[in-house]
């Protein structure tokens, strides 16, 4: 799977010190220019479906099990690989001082109704849930977010790059 950007986050520098790897799978769903996106209201940032892959855990079960969580997505059909992108950013757990986590983003299709989502205690928390967005209205307000909002999240610039690597590649 093609990299396609490598993010340092601007309070990190070299050497790292201790990394945490974390893999995390992201779902691409797109209906022309709808996308299936998650809103989180406490960052107002919208960010594809997905998350952490758990240990010994495939990367694509991974992706149907967040996709099943965090949307309600139903009879997930994974279509195709589509690119990854790798981080490094601050991690102050388990004493490490920075996670490298790479996301591996695939193109899926699922049934047209969503079911009740299954969201963690912090994702509820902060107000995320599943929405149907004109993926260019989706990536203006993170773009707006990003200008405007202190309180914005770290994973708005990884976000925003793949809304428009979506809309170069899958899009137009």
């Amino acid at each position: 799977m093609r990299l396609l950007h490598t993010h340092v986050h601007p309070e990190l520098s070299a050497p790292f010190g201790r990394k945490f790897y974390r893999p995390a799978s992201r779902g691409i769903i797109i209906n022309g220019e709808d996308i299936l996106l998650l809103y989180t209201a406490r960052y107002d940032d919208y960010s594809l479906p997905g998350g952490g892959v758990d240990a010994n855990e495939h990367i694509e079960n991974g992706l149907i099990r967040e996709l099943e969580e965090e949307t309600g997505a139903r009879n997930i059909r994974i279509l195709s690989e589509f690119d990854r992108y790798r981080e490094l950013r601050p991690w102050h757990k388990d004493d490490y001082d920075c996670v490298d986590m790479e996301s591996f983003c695939y193109v899926c299709q699922i049934d047209p109704q969503l079911a009740e989502t299954r969201l963690e205690s912090h994702e509820i928390s902060n107000g995320m849930r599943p929405v149907w967005i004109n993926i260019h209205q989706a990536i203006a307000h993170n773009v707006n977010t990003m200008a405007a909002s202190p309180k914005k999240g770290l994973s708005i610039i990884r976000e925003t790059f793949l809304l428009r690597q979506i809309v170069a590649e899958l899009i137009d």
